[in-house]
Parts: structure tokens; sequence; C-alpha cells
């Protein structure tokens, strides 16, 4: 076992977590702003990455289907395990949704992407892609959904997730894609040069993201809603999976996107709705850590 985890510790884990750490440790020094980063990636680099990758891939609509579906139901199944954590420890209403936006929103995109990349080659982009967009919009329909619920309001700022670049570059590229329309050369060097960008500039923006965390506190809450997120969710990909007619490749892109730690962008929406922000973005750093032990078993595991 010790021989096959330490080549996955190494060799996928260690590059990403490298990426992370210089973020961490020069964006003070340099004073660099982590909303001028994020802000970058994902009005310019994310889309473009879309765009490239899925106006060429092949997809398969019945199979974009069960994706979908696959990811319905592990992301709701999350949350109702993440309730019934919280409603077991008698928590607030407030630490409740809490539970909720950590266990519903994984960061498949600065972690997912690369880690995929790395463990199962390019050959798993398209659909690693994919689960990016699909997990990306349940994240913001769960964790707007819920902090407004929770904070009493209406349900408009839902339909802000129709405007998520990524989403938007996803409808050209696909009639692109099912319409055999070919893409321009100077387009498509230029899409394929922005997107190559999109994973490290994530990956440096997510360590300098994690410096800004105001106070670290590891609370029993922390612990058990990153396990939630880290454990139960690669759990329930696994199981749930089975039901589905997906490919082994296409299934453990799944599991493996569904096995990521807390999203960046979750702590970002429980500031703004003003869901219990320190407890969440503790979660978000506590989660990182702790998924390179978790993802160095899952992956030796598939």
């Amino acid at each position: 076992m010790i021989s096959e985890l330490l080549p996955i510790f190494f060799n996928v884990i260690t590059p990403v977590f490298v990426v992370v750490l210089i973020g961490y440790f020069v964006g003070k020094p340099l004073q660099l702003d982590a909303r001028t980063l994020s802000r970058t990636a994902y009005y310019v680099f994310i889309p473009a990455f879309v765009f490239s990758i899925m106006s060429t891939a092949k997809v398969d609509v019945a199979i974009l289907g069960q994706m979908i579906i696959f990811m319905v139901i592990v992301t709701a199944l999350l949350a109702g395990v993440a309730y019934g954590v919280a409603k077991v420890l008698r928590r607030s209403a407030m630490v409740t949704a809490a539970y909720i936006l950590i266990a519903t929103f994984p960061n498949v995109g600065n972690f997912g992407l690369p880690i995929i990349s790395f463990k199962l080659g390019e050959i798993a982009l398209a659909d690693a892609t994919m689960y990016f967009i699909i997990m990306m919009t349940l994240g913001f329909v769960f964790n707007v959904g819920v902090a407004n619920l929770y904070k009493g309001n209406n349900l408009t700022a839902l339909l802000e997730v129709l405007k998520t670049p990524a989403l938007v570059a996803l409808v050209p590229a696909l009639l692109v894609n099912w319409g055999n329309v070919p893409v321009p050369l100077m387009a498509d060097r230029l899409t394929t040069m922005l997107g190559n960008a999109m994973v490290p500039t994530m990956l440096f923006t997510l360590g300098v993201q994690l410096r800004n965390i105001p106070k670290i506190t590891i609370s029993t809450d922390v612990v058990l809603a990153s396990l939630v997120r880290l454990v139960i969710g690669g759990a329930l990909a696994i199981f749930i999976g089975r039901l589905f007619p997906l490919s082994v490749l296409t299934l453990n892109t799944g599991i493996i996107q569904a096995s990521m730690p807390v999203a960046v962008l979750t702590s970002i929406i429980a500031l703004e709705y003003d869901v219990e922000p320190n407890f969440v973005t503790t979660a978000v750093l506590f989660s990182t850590l702790l998924s390179v032990v978790t993802l160095t078993i899952l992956l030796a595991i598939l």
C-alpha cells in the first residue's frame, strides 16, 4: 500500500500543493491582490478553458444527462447528511446552513482539474470539465439558495448562476461542437493559451486567498463538516455511481471531483450572506490541508 501511496503523493498531490504554497508565502510580500487574481481567472481564464476543451470534446448527450443526474443526487444527499449532522449536534440555523454550504461546494476547479489531469491523464479533462461546470452550478444553487432561505430572503439571486462565465462559455462551445463548426485557428490558439493559464493561476490564487484567512480555530464543527465534504462526498459518489452505466474513466473522474475539499467561493458566499463566515472559511483551509491525506488514499484505491 505504501508503495502505491508515495508515488501518488509526490507525483499527483505534491505539485498541486506546491503551487498553492508558493501563492501562500509570496502573496503577502509581493502585496498581491487575491480578488484581482481570482476575478481574472473567473472571467477570463476559466471561460477560455471551458471553450477550448468543450468545443472539441466528444460530448454524448445521453452520458451528459447521466452525469448531471449522478451529481444532482450526490449533492442532494450530501446536503441531507450535512443537515442531519448539524441537527444531531443541535446546532443553530446559521451553523446548520454553514454545514450545508461546506458539504455542497467542492473545489472542483483549483484542485479537481489538475489532480485529475495528473492522475487520469489529459483524456479525462473533458469529463473533468463537465463535472466542474455541473458541480460549480450545483454549488452556487445550493449555497445561494440555502443562504437566502436561512436569511429569509427571496431566491432571485439564483438567477445570477446563469451569468456564470463558465456557463456562458459552455453554450457556444457546445453549439460549435455539435454543429461541427470549425474554430478559426487564431481563436483556437487564443482560447488554448488563455485556458492553459487557468490551473496555475487558480492554484496560486488559492494560496494567496488562504493566507488572508483572519483567524484559525479548528473546532469540532470544522472537523466534522470537512469530513462530510471529503469522505462522505467520495463515498456517496462511489455508491451512487454504480447505478449509472458510466465508463470507468467518467465514473472515476466524478468520484474524484466529489471528493475535493471545500471551494474558496464558499467562504465568499458565506461572507456575502453572513452565514458563519469564520466557520466556513476555516473549513476551507482545514479541508484543503486534510485532503492531502484523503485524496492520496482515494487515488490509490481508484
